[in-house]
């Protein structure tokens, strides 16, 4: 059997946060959230699955854009309440042996050096399986919890970032190699000719360094990166070692991919360097129809509960969108907010929106398990790589076992994912293939 074809990872929509606590099979899991176990049973699932990693997505306010209130993001928990997905790996790395995890960790709330050294050592502590996903932040509300009365402007914040990222980069390897001797006799735990400040001064961020920790198993953790704009692709065309990325259609993909590909090659950078992850949303069942059903049922709970997904997009967008029309055509509009997102809602409606938010996904991962993965199979083909970033917001221990043991086992069957994995770090495991 040759080499797999696409990587598959999890995407934890809303964070460590409750889940599927209206929803059938949902056993006591609105009571119990926050504990790590039912995170702890999909990290089994996922490795047992040989998927690569998990993002957890995070963010650290109670919003309040939609009506210009908290209220119906309380009522549906929808974006509130999260835990901080930092404390959240140790256990599952305690619970794993391979698969990658990667914590959201915004560079508006964290400052370089502390960020550097909890994501050093969260990389010494799993023995080299850790992430970072570089976010910029994008909420006035989650500014205001730190001190600013606004976010910075969108290009701004990506400069800083910048410099953010040369900042944790450059402690991260601030110790040589070699550093650490360990010489009981001289004695000698690390040789200080070896352990280098960095002295940077940028714009933004000025820092001495070094870091207080010897370099992590994997130097440079892995980095994740989400931003569509032009400038946030800049970014991660200069950064990021793997991507979220959101499409619609196969031609979308193609095209998003190959953009990707050709931003890498002008920074210098190998584009195979870059693993380009899409979301997807399936929903398997033991026959067509059930599948089906069960995707209907949950489009008709979407359609009763619109302003739950009318107060997420008003989140994400920074716009108040119960002051427009649902069915009125939307016009041109301008976030300080995820711009790439916002500049593909003008001319739809705001219940197109609402619905399209809810899935995600527009290429209809639904159906039996034979099915989906010929979708996924045929998707991927055409698309050339690289993989799926899968995500259920809602998602049950009933749903963990359908895609991790019911899905997945088809598709390595197929010889499309890994059956197993190579190597001891995160890192080189997602550069395998």
């Amino acid at each position: 059997m040759g080499r797999p074809h696409f990587h598959l990872a999890w995407f934890l929509s809303r964070g460590y946060s409750p889940k599927g606590w209206r929803q059938d099979w949902s056993g006591d899991t609105a009571e119990t959230w926050m504990s790590p176990d039912l995170f702890v049973d999909l990290a089994r699932g996922m490795e047992r699955a040989c998927f690569d990693y998990m993002i957890l997505e995070d963010s650290s306010h109670v919003p309040y854009k939609y009506q210009g209130s908290h209220d119906t993001y309380l009522k549906y928990a929808a974006a509130t309440p999260k835990m901080d997905p930092a404390v959240l790996v140790p256990y599952l790395a305690q619970a794993t042996k391979h698969v990658g995890l990667v914590p959201t960790l915004s560079t508006t709330e964290y400052q370089p050096y502390m960020l550097a050294r909890l994501v050093n050592t969260l990389d010494h502590a799993t023995q080299g399986r850790v992430g970072w996903n570089m976010v910029t932040g994008s909420s006035d509300h989650g500014a205001q919890n730190y001190g600013m009365d606004a976010q910075y402007p969108h290009d701004e914040r990506y400069d800083r970032a910048d410099e953010f990222a040369e900042i944790v980069t450059q402690l991260w390897e601030s110790w040589d190699p070699d550093a650490v001797v360990l010489d009981r006799d001289t004695p000698m735990f690390a040789d200080g000719k070896k352990v280098h400040p960095i002295h940077y001064q940028g714009k933004y961020y000025k820092c001495r360094g070094p870091l207080n920790a010897p370099r992590s198993p994997q130097v440079r953790p892995v980095l994740c990166q989400a931003g569509g704009s032009p400038r946030g692709q800049a970014f991660a065309g200069r950064w990021a070692d793997t991507i979220i990325a959101s499409a619609d259609t196969v031609e979308q993909m193609k095209a998003f991919r190959m953009g990707v590909r050709e931003r890498a090659m002008a920074a210098g950078r190998d584009p195979d360097g870059i693993k380009v992850l899409f979301l997807a949303y399936p929903i398997v069942d033991t026959s067509m129809e059930a599948a089906r059903d069960r995707r209907a049922r949950e489009r008709q709970e979407h359609i009763d509960h619109l302003d739950m997904h009318l107060a997420l997009m008003s989140t994400t967008g920074g716009i108040d969108f119960s002051q427009f029309d649902l069915d009125e055509p939307l016009p041109a509009l301008t976030t300080n907010g995820h711009q790439s997102t916002v500049a593909r809602y003008q001319g739809k409606t705001t219940r197109q929106l609402a619905l399209a938010n809810a899935i995600k996904s527009g290429i209809d991962f639904t159906g039996t398990v034979d099915h989906v993965a010929s979708v996924m199979e045929e998707t991927m083909q055409e698309v050339g790589g690289d993989g799926f970033l899968l995500f259920n917001g809602e998602f049950t221990r009933r749903y963990i076992m359908e895609i991790t043991d019911g899905l997945v086992p088809e598709l390595k069957r197929r010889g499309l994912t890994r059956t197993g994995y190579s190597h001891k770090h995160f890192r080189d495991n997602l550069m395998e293939f």
